[in-house]
């Protein structure tokens, strides 16, 4: 019996040592993980357009109805220097029509017919061809096909591409044709046909001619 109690007394000694230990423990609480630095990246505002550099030709100085035809010079079939502003200056009525590549099939049709309607024409109008041919070639397609009027070469595409008839940046001419009355232009016809350019720029003419005579 007494040797209950005492057991019984040690077990509850026991259970209070235990209590004690226990409410001595403090929780720790495990270490935070070190933050990583970022770096602050400026928000894009979507409303204003990225600047990008433009290679293409936007054709900013592409003359329109009623621009003055611009100062340059080029040479004609016989290496000569011609400057399109006294060109101007001495015909009231000039047209220049552009082919792609002189004595091709459609270039040689548009020649040609220029070449046949020359008479008329010369009345009241200056007639040049442009294209970005050579000198030489220029003269051996004058030579071969006997055209009346000279012929200039713009190798560059300088005046070809302020009329708007370039075919592209790099390379190439559009077949057209442009009328201009006192140094200005008057009409403006690009990508047509050989017999469309010529019966066109006949017909624009000859109305000119026709109103100037009246007033």
């Amino acid at each position: 019996m007494g040797e209950a109690l005492r057991r019984s007394a040690r077990i509850a000694t026991s259970k209070r040592l235990l209590e004690n230990e226990g409410s001595k423990l403090v929780p720790v609480s495990p270490p935070e993980p070190a933050k990583k630095k970022t770096k602050t990246v400026p928000k894009l505002n979507i409303e204003e357009p990225v600047k990008r550099e433009d290679h293409s030709s936007s054709g900013a100085n592409e003359l329109e109805i009623g621009g003055d035809i611009p100062d340059l010079s080029l040479l004609n079939e016989d290496d000569d220097s011609v400057s399109l502003k006294e060109i101007v200056k001495e015909n009231k009525i000039v047209v220049f029509f552009v082919y792609p590549k002189a004595s091709t099939p459609g270039c040689t049709r548009q020649a040609c017919g220029f070449r046949d309607n020359y008479e008329d024409l010369k009345e009241h109008a200056a007639v040049f061809g442009l294209s970005a041919d050579s000198v030489i070639s220029q003269k051996k397609f004058q030579t071969k096909q006997n055209l009346p009027y000279h012929l200039l070469s713009d190798p560059k595409r300088e005046f070809i591409g302020l009329l708007g008839a370039k075919k592209t940046p790099l390379s190439g001419s559009i077949r057209s044709h442009f009328v201009f009355v006192d140094g200005k232009l008057r009409f403006k016809r690009v990508k047509i046909s050989p017999e469309v350019s010529v019966g066109d720029a006949k017909k624009e003419v000859m109305e000119l001619a026709e109103k100037f005579e009246k007033e």
